[in-house]
């Protein structure tokens, strides 16, 4: 495995940005960073600056995604490789590497409609990361700060883009029913984190395409805390708490403010080499994950 990316950051645009950031503060257990020169809220999961940045605006769904190379030699090598694949690679201006807090930066339009960014040199913040509400903070060092999670309607065009353009590895895949709607969902990795990325393919459109964000916490009590958080605020909550098949993920998914999910988790599985794992699955989970309270069981 050729560790030379992390997710760095995620960028959502949501309506309320209020709402949302007392969201991610009271429930979630993050800590706000400082504000973006134009002036958006951030939100941290651990030492880093900024790795949820808030827009406000009506879409209510991810608008970018930042990939930090780890070295100096690894953003050029992921440019070039962007590059040698037939993208349009362009540059970041001097407000762009200011507003994300980094030394250099490339954006490349990806085909499920939002936008990637290749970074090096995110900052770090003033303060250490420390959250009264999850003890330990969350697992980042080595592995970038989560996983999300996509959804198109073209799942070859996204998989070569993964695999050829970001220079991701699939991790396995999975092939199942949703209530008579087929669903495949392709999982990537590029460190030891299980998939940094998924891309979930229906025949159908939906309204959003980030499915959901995750943060994997450093013990399961806190997934638990943050469950009861979460069901005493009344949030919708779209699958308890569960254990997935593949990256072992003891989790649940709460319905943000801004309607995508946020995955809560626990204990996954990482990536070892050689990796002999990359396989089908029929099933997202062993056990539980099952609807409590959601739109989208209605």
């Amino acid at each position: 495995m050729n560790v030379e990316l992390e997710l760095a950051y995620l960028g959502v645009e949501v309506a309320d940005p209020t709402g949302f950031g007392t969201f991610l503060a009271d429930v979630v257990g993050l800590i706000p960073g400082d504000t973006t020169t134009a002036g958006a809220p951030t939100w941290r999961n651990d030492d880093r600056a900024q790795r949820i940045i808030v827009h406000e605006g009506p879409a209510n769904d991810a608008i970018f995604i930042g990939f930090e190379a780890v070295s100096a030699g690894a953003f050029d090598r992921a440019v070039k490789r962007a590059r040698d694949a037939g993208e349009t690679v362009t540059d970041g201006t001097a407000a762009d590497l200011a507003a994300r807090r980094v030394e250099r930066l490339v954006r490349i339009e990806a085909p499920w409609g939002v936008p990637v960014e290749i970074v090096h040199g995110l900052a770090t913040a003033g303060e250490p990361f420390a959250s009264p509400l999850v003890p330990g903070g969350f697992l980042t060092k080595g592995q970038g700060f989560g996983h999300v999670v996509f959804v198109t309607t073209d799942l070859d065009s996204a998989d070569r883009f993964a695999r050829e353009v970001i220079g991701l590895e699939q991790s396995d895949w999975m092939e199942t029913d949703l209530g008579g709607i087929p669903l495949t969902v392709r999982f990537y990795h590029c460190n030891p984190r299980h998939h940094s990325l998924a891309i979930g393919s229906l025949p159908i459109e939906l309204p959003q395409k980030l499915h959901h964000v995750m943060l994997e916490t450093v013990s399961q009590d806190n997934v638990g805390l943050a469950f009861d958080r979460a069901f005493k605020a009344g949030l919708p909550i779209a699958n308890a708490l569960g254990k997935h098949e593949n990256d072992k993920m003891f989790s649940f998914y709460v319905v943000t403010p801004a309607g995508f999910q946020l995955e809560f988790g626990y204990g996954a599985r990482t990536i070892d080499e050689p990796w002999t794992e990359n396989r089908r699955y029929d099933r997202i989970s062993e056990w539980g994950h099952q609807p409590l309270q959601s739109p989208l069981h209605a």
